[in-house]
């Protein structure tokens, strides 16, 4: 095991280039992937991936140009057991209640108002595989997304975090970007 990455022997974490994302790679095998391979230690490589991958900057193809009547929203997802999927990047498995989901949302949403920023959080905490963007979604529009979410998202002024929101795919922390 890489004891910085907590990646398996021989895999590395490099950058997409079409994408502008992290993603798994094997040099001796040629196998890539946008999920961690099995055997690798969560906890390394959240600690890796917030160091060497945290979204800072947004690409040029994510400017508002061609987007109306769109909005664009990063999000920070904690699953549970009953989620409509309870798997993500982080675990293969998620067992965690509904309601220690919920604690930890609100402990997120605690952390931010604070003055830590939900992209940042995202990153290393969402159960979304978006947190390669730092929670970023890009653009959509009414309909792409379930009621709950898109209604709060649509709510929100930019630059705003919304309150905890419950979807079938667990509690979310919402922040409007365009």
């Amino acid at each position: 095991m890489n004891n910085e990455t907590g990646l398996p022997e021989g895999w590395e974490v490099r950058r997409s280039n079409t994408k502008n994302l992290p993603y798994y790679f094997h040099p001796a095998t040629k196998d890539s992937r946008w999920e961690p391979p099995a055997g690798t230690d969560p906890e390394l490589l959240k600690k890796y991936m917030a160091e060497h991958h945290s979204s800072k900057g947004i690409s040029a193809s994510m400017s508002s140009a061609n987007h109306e009547g769109k909005i664009r929203a990063a999000h920070l997802l904690v699953k549970h057991r009953n989620s409509r999927r309870p798997a993500s990047w982080r675990e293969t498995r998620i067992t965690r209640s509904e309601a220690e989901a919920e604690e930890i949302i609100q402990g997120y949403r605690e952390r931010i108002d604070a003055g830590e920023n939900l992209s940042d959080l995202a990153t290393t905490e969402s159960d979304c595989s978006s947190a390669r963007k730092g929670g970023d979604l890009g653009f959509f529009g009414h309909g792409d997304m379930q009621k709950e979410f898109e209604d709060a998202a649509f709510g929100l002024k930019v630059g705003e975090v919304s309150k905890m929101i419950k979807t079938a795919s667990g509690y979310h922390l919402i922040q409007r970007l365009e």
